[in-house]
């Protein structure tokens, strides 16, 4: 009996300790803050655009943390022993360490390319201003028409993307507006490379050359335009009497080629009527005899190629002129000149006298140096400075030597 009870006895106390070890475990949970945590961090990744930025490794990060969640669903009556690790503390506490790890490797990116984009589109910025104000130094914006637009649109893009942080996006802009500007100089370049060509350049100082002999010859007065320059020269006698700064067509510098095409013509003219105050729109005018007969030649030539179109015009009314107001400050294709030079230019000039425009008389012209700067693209070079035929004294000999 008494060998009964302590058995007994014992057995209970087993049971007690059993039952004593089995109350100290418990059920093992992920600690709330630290999943709050890292529910914290996978935004912060979404809002540094980890995936742009750091691809790889934040897949990783993600396919890590949706196990982790899935575990956390379908574990949440795991039970440990006080001894032993929380397995969704280790493994959360490891998976804010990768998150951490991902965001500043995301954040070092995103802000390396932020610097990047800034200086790019700074570099696009400043190479369309130079761009803008070298075409506009040889009056050839109407000549781009919409592309300069265009140019203008996609670098104001490339600037709002990069502020937005749309990094890719603003490189896009940003190499398309490159393209452009390197498209439209090599427009230009086609259209107006005549003024780098030696050859041609020599062959207009020599018209010059003959007007200027004619000059001296018949002891008269001759005007020479060079339209690079954008100076009319007056010469009596053979010598460069007077020079006064002129304004051309709105597409001066090309070569005309029908009415309404802005350009300025070039060619040997003469003075075929005076017209004084009320007889024309400008103040006081010269009418030049364009279209002459190798005015005429051209435009047939061009018009049978197909270089302008079929129902195209070659117009006339070519003048010498003085300026009516400013709004009437940009011509069609004339030589405008201030009111006061008009006056003075008309005490000399007289029905018959020859005119010869050409488009320069150097190779180094304006024209042929601003072609050049466009295909340079981003340089150092100022383009932002005063027009160098600005600064010329009042009589200009056009640079051709007098025989």
């Amino acid at each position: 009996m008494n060998r009964f009870s302590s058995d007994r006895r014992r057995m209970g106390t087993v049971s007690m300790a059993l039952g004593l070890l089995v109350l100290s475990a418990c059920v093992q949970q992920a600690p709330p803050d630290l999943v709050q945590s890292v529910e914290a961090l996978d935004r912060q990744l979404v809002a540094a655009h980890s995936a742009e930025f750091a691809p790889e490794d934040y897949r990783r990060f993600i396919q890590h943390w949706v196990a982790l969640r899935e575990r956390l669903r379908s574990d949440d009556d795991v039970v440990g022993w006080p001894w032993e690790d929380n397995p969704f503390e280790t493994d959360l506490q490891a998976l804010h360490d990768e998150g951490s790890r991902v965001l500043a490797l995301a954040s070092d990116k995103q802000n390396a390319e932020r610097r990047g984009a800034v200086a790019h589109v700074a570099r696009l910025e400043r190479r369309l201003r130079r761009f803008t104000s070298r075409v506009d130094q040889i009056g050839s914006r109407v000549a781009l028409g919409e592309k300069r637009v265009e140019t203008e649109l996609l670098v104001k893009q490339a600037r709002s993307f990069m502020e937005q942080g749309r990094f890719v996006h603003s490189k896009q802009a940003a190499r398309q507006a490159d393209e452009r500007m390197t498209s439209q100089a090599a427009q230009l370049n086609s259209e107006l490379g005549r003024y780098a060509d030696k050859a041609q350049v020599n062959h207009w100082r020599a018209m010059v050359r003959r007007t200027v002999d004619w000059s001296r010859q018949h002891q008269a007065a001759a005007l020479v335009v060079v339209k690079a320059k954008k100076r009319l020269t007056l010469y009596r006698n053979g010598q460069a009497v007077a020079s006064y700064p002129v304004r051309l067509g709105f597409n001066g510098v090309q070569e005309k080629r029908y009415e309404d095409d802005g350009a300025t013509p070039e060619g040997d003219y003469r003075v075929i009527r005076v017209k004084d105050r009320g007889q024309t729109e400008f103040y006081r005018a010269l009418l030049l005899d364009y279209p002459n007969a190798d005015d005429q030649q051209r435009f047939q030539s061009a018009r049978k190629t197909g270089m302008i179109p079929a129902q195209a015009r070659i117009g006339g009314n070519i003048e010498i002129h003085g300026e009516a107001n400013r709004q009437l400050s940009q011509t069609l294709g004339c030589v405008m000149l201030g009111n006061r030079q008009m006056d003075a230019l008309l005490r000399e000039v007289e029905v018959g006298t020859p005119v010869t425009i050409v488009g320069a008389v150097d190779v180094d012209n304006t024209v042929a140096v601003v072609l050049a700067q466009l295909d340079q693209g981003d340089d150092d070079a100022d383009a932002d400075g005063a027009d160098p035929d600005d600064t010329q004294t009042p009589v200009d000999e056009t640079d051709v030597e007098q025989s």
